[in-house]
């Protein structure tokens, strides 16, 4: 197992084979026969150290060595401005009336949903009205795993979570619709008029129990949804709380962590 940074003096990066002869550019160790000195336990303690940081919450839960403190105060100040917008949007919604809030964010992961209409029609009527719905949320899965992959990033992937929540809601708020049409459409049109309805075609797809309980079942989804809002905010700030012990004053402290 290679060393990410040196051991001794913490200089990164460090030459990519560190077989003998090499060494840290900085304080001149060789690597090789560092590693060697290593007691057993050492040697257990840093294998399962690495299993650690490789596993599931290794990933959702990584914390950099250092954390940049304006980074650190730009997530708190996230975390304040997100948890505002989240007590907006619940005090707006209200599935049961077809109210929906947010609507900023509608129109964030509206072109999403519609561009996942043109996308998933090559596999099928069902696939055409379901790809909306579909696209919306991998918008922000696909921004979640990459910023916790490519970034090492759980704060950001906790406000992509968050972003998936609110996604959750816009569907909960359209299925309610199927069950009682209200809603402006894209079209122009309301939904009792506008038969290109995602929802209700779905639901007459799915079966006639799906219709009768579309007021129900997008009153569950929206509550999911809400859930899981509340859900990213409080990842977002254990990861805060978790950062507080490694802040450096370098802007670039978080940049080595992540090569």
């Amino acid at each position: 197992m290679g060393y990410p940074v040196c051991p001794k003096c913490g200089h990164a990066p460090l030459p990519a084979d560190q077989s003998l002869p090499a060494a840290c550019p900085a304080c001149g160790i060789v690597l090789a026969k560092f590693a060697s000195m290593l007691t057993r336990e050492e040697r257990e303690e840093a294998r399962a150290e690495e299993v650690k940081r490789t596993s599931l919450a290794g990933w959702l839960f990584h914390v950099p060595d250092a954390v940049a403190k304006a980074n650190w105060y730009g997530r708190i100040a996230a975390l304040v401005l997100f948890g505002l917008y989240t007590i907006k949007i619940f005090r707006d919604t209200d599935i049961k009336y077809g109210d929906l809030g947010g609507l900023f964010m509608s129109k964030v992961i509206l072109p999403w949903h519609e561009a996942g209409h043109v996308i998933f029609r090559v596999f099928g009527e069902f696939m055409m009205f379901f790809g909306g719905t579909l696209a919306q949320h991998l918008f922000p899965i696909i921004l979640g795993v990459a910023l916790l992959v490519k970034r090492r990033d759980p704060f950001g992937a906790s406000l992509a979570f968050w972003l998936l929540g609110y996604s959750m809601i816009y569907t909960g708020w359209y299925m309610h619709d199927a069950g009682d049409p209200q809603a402006m459409m894209v079209s122009g049109k309301s939904s009792a008029e506008d038969d290109g309805h995602d929802w209700v075609n779905l639901f007459s797809m799915m079966g006639k129990w799906w219709l009768l309980h579309a007021l129900g079942v997008g009153i569950f989804v929206a509550r999911v949804g809400q859930a899981m809002m509340c859900m990213g905010l409080a990842w977002g700030a254990y990861m805060v709380w978790l950062q507080k012990e490694h802040l450096s004053y370098s802007p670039f402290a978080e940049s080595v962590d992540r090569d």
